[in-house]
């Protein structure tokens, strides 16, 4: 009889595990369509203080949840689009998205828990509801297409840790079901796993990446809605990232070029704005966006922002900045730059550049326009020059020099 209850104790257990970790589907709805649709398995890790300590807590996000139709939206010209998914007793998970081109991403990821809710937080020393937010999240996918990640992935938000698993995921959705073309995140294209570990044998550390060198130049082209060129780019492109690496145990430097032949080039041209979105292997996303001055008829690249799932890091690596100040130059002209710069984004991300040339605005024709030079190409420029005039000017000395010495030997001679 033992045996039998505890059989049945292992079922009841089994089944309330299943149900802990069962998928949920939420919908945001505009109008007769649908918007944004998640099918995922979520769970959080929560800090919180009692009276006497701090505890850590897990909870699950449960197959009740619902969406809040109230602060879930489509989104509008002023507002981004939005889903909202509320459990419990005053908790909510949130998903804000952003579109770039051909490219969607999540922004903002949202968690409010209530310390009130005594089942979830016992001893908690404050009712508070508690709102953590994370911008930092490198959930990307291609317009048209869905986002899956069946590979756990975990995000940090304050004093909580946020885990998906079994992601399936759309925004800007084009029909009520998701897309079966599907942006799949690197967790799920790995196909190697590490040997396993026997006795009597060692493990060594990974070894540190190899220098990629000079990466290949590449030529990029925003079209516009009527299908000309509106934006021109050619450069060589390499980034240089600090992460977290999984096999060295530590935080590394790496450079990672861009490979021409397998990127893709989209954007966006507006009056005094204008983004080249390029697209690697659906694996990086670089944007870059230009800003124009309409006084002073001068642009500038004002944000990058970087996405790129790294096989030997713990998450996507995500980066932006939207307050630069790099590659000016004057409207209706190119800006050309053939030596290496460094563009400083992050600490952790700078981008290098090799013989770009880009126009972002008033291209007329698939060719740049006049090239304003960056200050080290004028740099250059200027050192033979200078070393040329100080060596015509050593040449003139020594020529005036034996002159002068010549008519005073002549001047030693008297006339027989």
């Amino acid at each position: 009889m033992k045996g039998y209850q505890a059989v049945a104790a292992l079922i009841i257990a089994w089944f309330a595990l299943i149900g802990c970790i069962q998928a949920v589907t939420l919908e945001v709805n505009g109008g007769n369509s649908t918007c944004i649709k998640a099918e995922l398995s979520a769970s959080f890790s929560i800090t919180y203080n009692t009276s006497s300590s701090t505890r850590t807590v897990q909870v699950s996000l449960p197959d009740s949840s619902t969406v809040d139709t109230g602060s879930s939206s489509c989104g509008t010209d002023d507002s981004a689009p939005w889903l909202v998914a509320v459990f419990g007793p005053g908790h909510a998970l949130g998903l804000s998205f952003s579109r770039n081109g051909s490219l969607y991403s999540v922004t903002n990821l949202t968690l409010q828990y209530n310390l009130s809710d005594t089942s979830n937080f016992p001893e908690a020393n404050s009712s508070d509801v508690v709102t953590v937010v994370s911008d930092s999240v490198g959930i990307w996918a291609t317009i048209n297409t869905t986002y899956r990640c069946v590979s756990p992935s975990t995000f940090a938000l304050g004093g909580a840790t946020v885990t998906f698993s079994d992601m399936r995921l759309e925004a800007y959705m084009s029909g009520n079901d998701l897309s079966p073309t599907e942006s799949v995140c690197m967790a799920d294209q790995a196909t190697t796993s590490a040997p396993p570990t026997t006795a009597g044998t060692t493990t060594t550390a990974a070894p540190a990446p190899t220098p990629p060198g000079t990466p290949e130049r590449g030529r990029y082209f925003v079209n516009n809605s009527n299908g000309t060129v509106c934006l021109l780019a050619q450069m060589g492109l390499q980034l240089n990232v600090s992460y977290f690496s999984l096999s060295q145990n530590k935080t590394i430097q790496e450079l990672v070029n861009l490979t021409p032949n397998l990127t893709t080039s989209s954007g966006s041209c507006e009056a005094s704005s204008a983004s080249l979105v390029l697209t690697q292997e659906r694996i990086t996303m670089l944007n870059f966006t230009f800003t124009l001055n309409s006084t002073s008829k001068k642009y500038h690249l004002s944000g990058i922002t970087l996405l790129a799932n790294l096989s030997d890091a713990t998450a996507p690596f995500s980066a932006s900045n939207s307050s630069l100040d790099y590659l000016r130059s004057t409207q209706g002209r190119s800006y050309m730059c053939i030596a290496e710069q460094t563009l400083a984004v992050v600490p952790t991300f700078s981008l290098n550049t090799f013989r770009l040339q880009v126009q972002p605005f008033e291209v007329t024709t698939d060719q740049f326009a006049t090239a304003e030079e960056c200050q080290m190409d004028q740099d250059q420029m200027l050192i033979p020059i200078i070393v040329g005039a100080a060596l015509a000017g050593l040449v003139l000395i020594v020529l005036i020099a034996y002159l002068i010495g010549r008519k005073r030997s002549h001047a030693g001679y008297q006339t027989i």
